[in-house]
């Protein structure tokens, strides 16, 4: 088992023998149902390549809001693993992948036997709480077109994985879908920040042109 993720750089030989002796590696094809609310009752998976989306679904309406979007280093999931109950959410694979499948006992173990890793998890859980808050405030404080210029750039950033850019490779909607939108909402922003020469999209990969008009279209907005 290669677990070469930077977050878990500080684990001891013993517990990566224990992970390489109670886990196993999985395989997921895009659009694959593999992380079912039933299926985390019982293991715990920890990411290490492909995207993965969690959503909620308004059946009345159809509107959809993704909560996380999860990629390399990203675990799922960590509100079960923490209350041991059914986390009722949409699990979509976006981008074909691997996981590290381990028995969710087994993490619940590790997190009191080996203190580095109960502090990478409670770690990981605060990053996530703090998305969730960011997100309430954004879709209560900012309209979309600001919604979306905060989006690129906490994406071109980076966070605590491995990805520079996990914007790479969605489609407008799914980009939407981040902000609380439509599509054709998103379409219109980004067309217009492309005229205005701050971003490019091309083939399904945002990437910022110019970070000075970025900065520029920032202060003329917050």
């Amino acid at each position: 088992m290669q677990l070469q993720i930077d977050r878990f750089d500080s684990l001891d030989e013993h517990l990566r023998t224990e992970m390489e002796r109670h886990g196993h590696m999985v395989s997921f094809a895009k659009h694959e149902v593999l992380f079912d609310c039933d299926d985390a009752l019982d293991y715990f998976y920890i990411l290490l390549d492909g995207k993965v989306k969690i959503s909620q679904v308004n059946l009345s309406n159809g509107k959809e809001q993704t909560i996380y979007l999860m990629s390399r280093g990203d675990m799922y999931d960590t509100v079960t693993l923490l209350d041991g109950k059914v986390h009722e959410v949409l699990v979509e694979i976006l981008e074909a992948g691997s996981a590290l499948k381990v028995p969710i006992g087994k993490a619940r173990e590790w997190m009191y036997d080996y203190p580095a890793f109960g502090e990478i998890i409670l770690k990981y859980v605060a990053t996530q709480l703090r998305k969730v808050e960011e997100l309430a405030t954004d879709l209560t404080l900012f309209d979309t077109q600001e919604r979306l210029i905060k989006l690129i750039l906490r994406s071109i950033e980076g966070g605590d994985n491995d990805d520079k850019n996990i914007l790479d490779g969605l489609s407008h909607t799914e980009i939407a879908n981040l902000i609380g939108t439509v599509r054709h909402v998103v379409d219109r922003h980004i067309k217009k920040l492309k005229e205005e020469g701050v971003l490019e999209d091309e083939r399904r990969k945002v990437s910022l042109k110019s970070q000075e008009k970025l900065l520029d279209r920032m202060k003329s907005l917050f």
